[in-house]
């Protein structure tokens, strides 16, 4: 039989999906009181109540003592976070979310609980748009919660989501409401090295390189010392990004090297493999780019995501070949990988992955001799990360243009 408080969640939800009052159910043979005490969990049913309620309702007993597949969301999120790699849990566990938001007597905690994973599901898949609405209610049950390491979990998913939206209007507020908010609670490390974290990466996108310096130094100074490996690598590639762009190229690489000497396979596989491709995008990005690093790390991802790659990862690999190829100087392989890529109907790319790979094309359009095409193809692109206030990605795209087009008259006057 079913404990309290769920037994009396499930007749309660029996009694409304029917329409009926207290009054009504009760009849002659009970009080409203005591079912009142029932449906609240405050007394627990005899058998023989539980007999007559469900004559009452007009269900078999099992209804009100059984726990319904699908009908309990601490049930369905249980089922989820257990499941096997590869079973799709999203559709029953966003059913069961709903159901529970249409009982007055719901579990808010559960429900964020199951929002969380299934942003981490549609994240997963690279559905960004999926994820920001699973997000934005996880940011409104963390306010009704008022937990304030929720708060900032949701905040610093939905900065994350949002840069990979390419909306860095909307990601700003949220990363620094975060770190406002681990900050003023005085959270554990790990909560404000994520949101600090997250801010760096958002003020190194919009160009803010002082602001974004800052943090790095405070997060070097306060939080790395005693931070998980695992917090302190992201945070070491992220600030890696920010002394390349300030020209500090040998300790961009330094950090990168740090970040990935903290981790070894065997404590996680799938984060071992996350940060060796952040690791080779950031050593691309360098200017020069880091290539003899970037073949180095690409190939021990590579040969891990090739196995157990969801289709996501498995085009951010592809795309990181695409632009290793033309740094190596083989662009018909570049110009094969991007062309798959690009013409793929189901591309997840995130937003600057997504431009940077069209900045590719263009870089060899030029290179095959069709200039104006190609130098269209990147004015047209540096305008739309200017105006999505991406400055960092708008000074990659000015750069790969002059770039290119200094790399064919050198071309023309050696011949």
């Amino acid at each position: 039989m079913l404990e309290q408080p769920h037994f009396g969640r499930q007749l309660r939800k029996l009694r409304l999906e029917r329409g009926l009052s207290q009054a009504a159910v009760v009849g002659e043979g009970m009080s409203t009181g005591y079912l009142s005490r029932l449906e609240s969990g405050e007394r627990r049913p005899t058998g023989r109540a539980i007999s007559y309620l469900a004559q009452q309702l007009g269900v078999e007993a099992s209804a009100l003592t059984e726990l319904r597949a699908g009908g309990c969301l601490s049930h369905v999120l249980a089922a989820a976070a257990s499941a096997p790699p590869g079973t799709d849990s999203a559709a029953a566990l966003l059913q069961a979310v709903r159901d529970d938001e249409r009982d007055e007597r719901d579990d808010p905690t559960g429900r964020w609980q199951a929002l969380w994973l299934l942003g981490r599901i549609s994240e997963g898949h690279g559905d960004y748009e999926q994820e920001r609405g699973h997000l934005r209610e996880l940011i409104q049950l963390s306010e009704l919660i008022a937990a304030p390491e929720l708060r900032v979990r949701a905040y610093v998913r939905y900065a994350r989501c949002l840069c990979a939206l390419g909306d860095l209007r909307a990601a700003e507020p949220a990363a620094v409401t975060a770190l406002g908010v681990a900050r003023a609670e005085r959270l554990p490390v790990a909560d404000t090295l994520a949101a600090q974290t997250v801010l760096v990466g958002v003020e190194t996108e919009l160009g803010r390189l002082d602001v974004a310096e800052r943090h790095v130094r405070e997060i070097e100074r306060e939080l790395l010392p005693t931070a998980a490996p695992p917090l302190a690598a992201e945070a070491l590639w992220t600030a890696s990004v920010v002394a390349d762009r300030q020209g500090d190229h040998d300790t961009a690489q330094a950090r990168l090297e740090g970040a990935l000497a903290l981790f070894q396979g065997s404590d996680d596989l799938s984060l071992w493999t996350r940060l060796r491709t952040a690791a080779t995008a950031a050593a691309l990005r360098m200017s020069p780019p880091r290539v003899a690093a970037a073949e180095r790390w690409l190939g021990e991802a590579d040969v891990v995501l090739e196995l157990i790659g969801t289709p996501p990862q498995l085009q951010e690999i592809r795309a990181l070949r695409a632009h290793l190829a033309f740094h190596q100087g083989r662009w018909d392989e570049a110009r094969a990988l991007s062309g798959a890529l690009s013409s793929d109907a189901e591309l997840r790319l995130p937003y600057g992955d997504r431009v940077r790979l069209a900045v590719l094309e263009g870089r060899l359009k030029i290179l095959d001799g069709r200039v104006d095409q190609g130098v269209a193809s990147l004015r047209r692109l540096a305008r739309q990360a200017t105006d999505a206030r991406n400055l960092d990605l708008a000074a990659h795209v000015w750069q790969s243009l002059a770039t290119t087009l200094a790399d064919v008259r050198t071309s023309d006057a050696a011949r």
